[in-house]
């Protein structure tokens, strides 16, 4: 098992650091943002600043916020952060294979801090589990890398957002940077037509199911690309859309 200096001197520790670092500005606008938001939706600064610092949920944040000073009950508040983030139940299933032999604890830590740009740097990186104990050294290294200058931009930015509330106008659109870093990323992964395809019809079923309660237009968007996309690969069109040789 390796330490905790071991995996911080793993080069792959410094790689999924840089990588991450050159987004992290745009994390760390959409994580300021989050923390006004929490402020200014009427969330107490003693409140706002806890969950800041325990939360790690951007989208499930700014969902649950409303319904919490609505008065909504909880099931209802539970319900709807599920469901906004049942994409990370698809995240963890595909990075089974890259955790399974690490320990327990360690594991929680990787579930903890892999974030939506945390997995798709790390698969981008990664695209397959390594068969060796060096090479699944260096995949855990990367990962928590990687995670935490992904967290600490977070988390750093909400508090700063918290604090400095009530002199930054959320006018400013700071969440829409966020946004903006999102789809770059998107678009830098989308390296075959099959990926483009997926990405056009997670959209625009996400748009179509837009009126959907509880966020759960986020799910049919995933439901339909993974469906075509499955769909797609068993066709006779496989090989052309994916950039390998047909089956």
């Amino acid at each position: 098992m390796q330490t905790i200096r071991q995996i911080v001197r793993n080069t792959e520790f410094r790689q999924g650091f840089v990588e991450m670092a050159q987004v992290a500005p745009g994390i760390a606008a959409w994580g300021l943002m989050t923390g006004v938001a929490m402020v200014k939706s009427g969330l107490g600064t003693a409140e706002s600043l806890f969950m800041a610092l325990t939360v790690f949920a951007g989208s499930a944040q700014l969902a649950a916020i409303p319904l919490m000073l609505a008065g909504a009950p909880i099931w209802v508040i539970l319900a709807t952060a599920f469901c906004v983030n049942l994409r990370f139940v698809v995240f963890s299933a595909h990075m089974r294979r890259y955790v399974m032999h690490v320990p327990f604890l360690k594991r929680l830590l990787c579930g903890y801090l892999t974030g939506d740009l945390t997995y798709v740097l790390f698969v981008k990186r990664h695209p397959e589990p390594a068969t060796d104990d060096a090479g699944r050294a260096g995949q855990v290294a990367y990962l928590l890398g990687n995670g935490s200058i992904n967290w600490f931009s977070w988390t750093a930015s909400s508090l700063v957002g918290v604090v400095l509330a009530n002199f930054i106008p959320t006018t400013w659109g700071l969440g829409f940077a966020g946004i903006l870093a999102l789809v770059g990323m998107t678009c830098s992964l989308a390296s075959s037509p099959l990926r483009w395809i997926a990405g056009g019809i997670a959209a625009a079923a996400g748009v179509a199911a837009f009126t959907l309660p509880l966020k759960l237009n986020i799910l049919v968007a995933i439901a339909a690309a993974v469906a075509f996309s499955l769909m797609l690969e068993r066709s006779p069109w496989a090989g052309p859309l994916t950039g390998k040789p047909g089956r």
